[in-house]
């Protein structure tokens, strides 16, 4: 952790110094210094000429540089390392400028871009330079638990104890490309160790990779994504459009969707019986002018059924996706992503069917990508975000179920669904959850605990795919659809048991003629995009309903869902 640890030449680094960064992020004219003069008082002599020559060959009193401007127009603090003072190293007084510059814009609610360069603590003031990283990290605690964003771009180089206090600390995080980032530098690594540093590792790319740092961005986009960024975590929501948006307390049906039993019992009185024998372990598979099971679970199955990435697509705005747990970890199987859904600001995270392996089959399991450990601990990052700004919170379920391995169980498979779980159930941040595909096992009950639960018509939610669940009982998988239709997973069992709120429709039809059953054959199927359209709006209004309830009361109305499931009416 010294300040010189990166074996960098910084006299011949092309890279922009921290005032020609700021002012490329910042609006034109806006930027203004929030800086007090710092005396040097050092009685060193040598540290005392080292600060004189930094100070004469950058302009600047000391390796950091704090203060506002504004982001299309979003007043906003900026913190940033200058890397040739000294090697943007971080002694007391650079510690403190940091701490005051982080506290005011905590006390004057603004949110936080951190830019650092740093080669660390500052080796020539010793201990009490390298505890200014606590002093700093709670102060960026202390802004995020206030509710407010911070946002990292982690610069060449930034290594040691600056990256291992704030510039760890960010909500989103982004790098320079081909930054070296790491918390120990090739020079001390090489003068312990008496070798080089494996090439490659701290790169931020490679870290990007393995689910460390968000994005990889040049200079010149950092302005854009922040501010798209922005227009999320700070909660700016567009206005839901007349006629979707349905009440506070309780959405509304929209033009292709099915309200459930515990919907309308909020409106109207006594809630409806449950469907179902013996406490709701089993329900009719067809009804009047309805399928059996097996049609909605061929139909989530189809290799060209749309998916999350098509439903941001189509349906999102300002979408952001995040790289992995942000500690390390990176699974394929789950996207996390900040966007506005329907107009509405919000955290979502979901199954990705995008990253299948080789599509899905009509005729048996999909093969999903499962989901491991390391996907339910990202997962568990997006329920912190939400929290911690105060956001909504979409899930989206659609798996074939989680990674069935030794490295799921060896990583704390069982325990990161419990833990998902328990953070759903108590998240203080509005949660919605849209069954949207296959909806197997402890995958997808992982991300359902949500104030309200949607589903698309041809979703589906059992405890194991209908193939394992016919294997146990019948030790064979010839009967995975009779099984399905005993245990009630489609949507329409769902809504019946009051497991599911409400049922999106997939084709356009007569909402006139709208019921817990869909029409076995459509009369006119539409374009994927165009019930995605359809599903965006209806998730954008719920959400921004939601987002209008009494915390008390909605938490209070989460939990008492839950605890009814499965009791009689």
């Amino acid at each position: 952790m010294t300040g010189t640890n990166t074996g960098t030449n910084a006299g011949t680094n092309p890279r922009p110094s921290a005032l020609q960064l700021i002012e490329a992020v910042v609006d034109p004219g806006s930027w203004r210094r929030w800086d007090e003069p710092v005396a040097i008082t050092t009685d060193d002599p040598d540290y005392r000429a080292d600060l004189e020559r930094a100070r004469e060959r950058t302009g600047l009193d000391e390796s950091v540089v704090t203060g506002e401007g504004r982001v299309e127009g979003r007043r906003v603090a900026v913190v940033a390392c200058e890397f040739r003072f000294l090697a943007g190293s971080i002694g007391v007084a650079s510690g403190e400028r940091l701490v005051r510059a982080v506290e005011r814009a905590t006390a004057e609610r603004l949110p936080l871009l951190a830019a650092p360069a740093s080669g660390g603590t500052r080796m020539q003031e010793g201990t009490v330079a390298f505890l200014q990283m606590v002093k700093v990290a709670a102060a960026i605690t202390d802004h995020k638990a206030a509710g407010l964003p911070y946002l990292v771009h982690l610069r060449h180089p930034t290594t040691g104890g600056v990256l291992a206090s704030w510039g760890s600390l960010g909500h989103v995080t982004a790098a320079e490309p081909g930054a070296l980032i790491g918390f120990m530098g090739p020079r001390v690594h090489e003068a312990l160790y008496g070798e080089e540093f494996p090439a490659g590792v701290q790169v931020a790319e490679n870290l990007m990779a393995h689910g460390l740092v968000d994005a990889v961005l040049p200079a010149e986009r950092l302005s854009e994504v922040a501010a798209r960024v922005l227009r999320v975590l700070c909660g700016d929501a567009a206005a839901v459009p007349r006629g979707d948006a349905p009440g506070a307390g309780s959405p509304g049906p929209a033009p292709g969707a099915v309200r459930g039993t515990a919907s309308a019992a909020a409106d109207g009185g006594a809630r409806a019986a449950s469907v179902g024998v013996g406490g709701g372990g089993t329900a009719s598979g067809s009804g009047p002018g309805g399928a059996g099971a097996e049609v909605s679970i061929r139909r989530s199955r189809r290799a060209e059924r749309p998916g999350l990435r098509d439903l941001l697509r189509a349906a999102a705005e300002d979408v952001s996706p995040l790289s992995g747990t942000g500690a390390g970890e990176h699974d394929p199987g789950l996207l996390l992503a900040l966007a506005r859904v329907g107009g509405t600001p919000c955290v979502v995270l979901g199954h990705d069917r995008a990253a299948r392996h080789g599509g899905a089959a009509a005729d048996g399991p999909g093969e999903g990508q499962p989901l491991g450990p390391a996907g339910l601990r990202t997962a568990r990052r997006g329920m912190r975000i939400a929290a911690e700004l105060g956001l909504p919170l979409l899930t989206v379920v659609d798996t074939a179920g989680a990674a069935l391995n030794r490295e799921a169980e060896e990583g704390g498979l069982a325990g990161e669904i419990a833990r998902c779980l328990a953070d759903m159930v108590a998240l203080p941040a509005p949660t919605l959850c849209l069954l949207l595909g296959q909806g197997a096992g402890g995958a997808a009950l992982a991300l359902l605990p949500a104030d309200r639960v949607l589903a698309a018509r041809h979703a589906w939610l059992s405890p194991l795919p209908p193939e394992g669940a016919s294997a146990i009982l019948y030790r064979t998988t010839e009967r995975a659809y009779e099984i399905a239709d005993r245990q009630g997973v489609r949507s329409a069992d769902l809504l019946a048991h009051g497991i599911v709120d409400r049922i999106v429709e997939e084709e356009a039809q007569d909402t006139a003629a709208e019921g817990p059953e869909p029409p076995e054959h459509p009369e006119h199927p539409e374009h994927p995009d165009a019930f995605l359209a359809r599903l965006g709006a209806t998730l954008g209004a719920e959400l921004a309903a939601l987002r209008a309830q009494d915390q008390a009361e909605r938490l209070a109305a989460r939990r008492a869902r839950h605890r009814r499931i499965g009791l009689p009416g």
